[in-house]
């Protein structure tokens, strides 16, 4: 039996690895798997692992309010030294480019134990945007045995770097066989404040480079969206305090902006399929709405995930705040443009990857 270790600390980890936390454990004979949570989103990331039934089997509970980038990391680092030496894993599973995916890659590393990175190959090939995310893949990237690009682009990234073929495979995105596995049985969610005569913008920001002035702009450019008599806004509002404040002071008292707590998983996927166009800085909201032929504006200069900009479902307008008015307007005012762009075209995943996966890492094992 091969013991597989999963760290994961934010929600949208949480969401990506549980249906190949799940998958994993369809086989108990074949792989202990033990699943471990930094506590880098508190709340939140317990609200999503619950909607697929899990519960850590290790909480090391770590996040404090305001913690600066240097306290999360030697904090998370310092903390697993204890669980490796516990668990004794034989792979070592991260997802992403969040902090606690590097320090689990590199305190996985420092154990001698191989690391699966979920999702590798994705980048700007700018250090700051998204900072510090950009740098946490090209780490991650320099210690990992097992490379799951999502897509043929993102391995052709590695490639490129000079990682050795062997060792990428392309297996689609775990998030998409979360979001399909849902989105088949999903519920009607209850929301009173909705009118239904209104177009709704669903928005969610929270980039740490958008922090200020970025911010600030984006904030004016939903004043401004939300001045039209068939737009509502709805905002799940990031706790972040350089989010929540400035958001709360910009457009508390707009009487159709709808700022709203963080949702759980199966809520925001409802607001998702329920919405007219998404704006967004995640990468993740990036990948789902395409499935519900969504139309997405990415506050954001650079993406990491230019395939559905390619397929014309994605547009960046950053922060400029007379862009991001723009490409809604044209969006909210053509018909026509509308359904273009709202083609229903996911180039992220077809719900298999994490069937794909373990056959990798069977083979993997097989190969030792």
């Amino acid at each position: 039996m091969r013991t597989l270790l999963f760290v994961l600390g934010t929600r949208p980890e949480a969401i990506k690895l549980s249906p190949l936390i799940l998958h994993f454990r369809k086989s108990p004979s074949d792989f202990n798997v033990h699943l471990c949570l930094t506590g880098q989103h508190r709340e939140i990331v317990h609200q999503a692992l619950s909607v697929f039934g899990l519960t850590p089997d290790t909480d090391l509970d770590l996040m404090l309010p305001g913690q600066t980038l240097f306290q999360s990391t030697s904090r998370i680092l310092s903390a697993l030294e204890p669980v490796f030496s516990k668990v004794k894993p034989d792979l070592t599973f991260v997802q992403g480019d969040t902090t606690t995916t590097l320090c689990g890659a590199l305190a996985s590393f420092y154990s001698n134990v191989p690391v699966a990175h979920v999702e590798a190959g994705l980048r700007t090939w700018d250090l700051a945007k998204p900072f510090p995310e950009e740098a946490n893949r090209q780490m991650v990237g320099r210690i990992t045995a097992l490379h799951l690009a999502a897509t043929p682009w993102a391995a052709e990234n590695l490639a490129r770097e000079g990682v050795a073929e062997d060792t990428i495979s392309i297996t689609g995105n775990t998030g998409i066989d979360a979001l399909l596995q849902t989105a088949a049985t999903l519920p009607h969610f209850d929301w009173p404040f909705l009118n239904p005569n209104r177009k709704m913008i669903l928005v969610t920001g929270h980039r740490r480079e958008n922090f200020g002035s970025g911010m600030d702009r984006f904030c004016s450019a939903l004043r401004r969206l939300a001045s039209r008599s068939d737009v509502e806004i709805v905002y799940p509002v990031h706790p972040n305090p350089n989010v929540r404040g400035p958001v709360e002071a910009a457009l508390g008292n707009l009487p159709n902006v709808h700022l709203i707590a963080p949702q759980d998983y199966l809520p925001f996927v409802d607001l998702m399929r329920r919405s007219y166009i998404i704006l967004t800085d995640s990468g993740g909201v990036q990948e789902e709405g395409p499935s519900f032929g969504k139309p997405i504006l990415v506050s954001r200069e650079v993406t990491e995930r230019p395939e559905a900009v390619d397929a014309g479902t994605v547009r960046l307008v950053g922060t400029d705040e007379d862009k991001i008015v723009h490409e809604a307007t044209i969006l909210l005012d053509n018909p026509e443009e509308y359904a273009r762009r709202s083609r229903i075209h996911n180039p992220y995943g077809d719900g298999q990857a994490c069937p794909r996966i373990e056959k990798v890492v069977r083979v993997y094992f097989e190969s030792l």
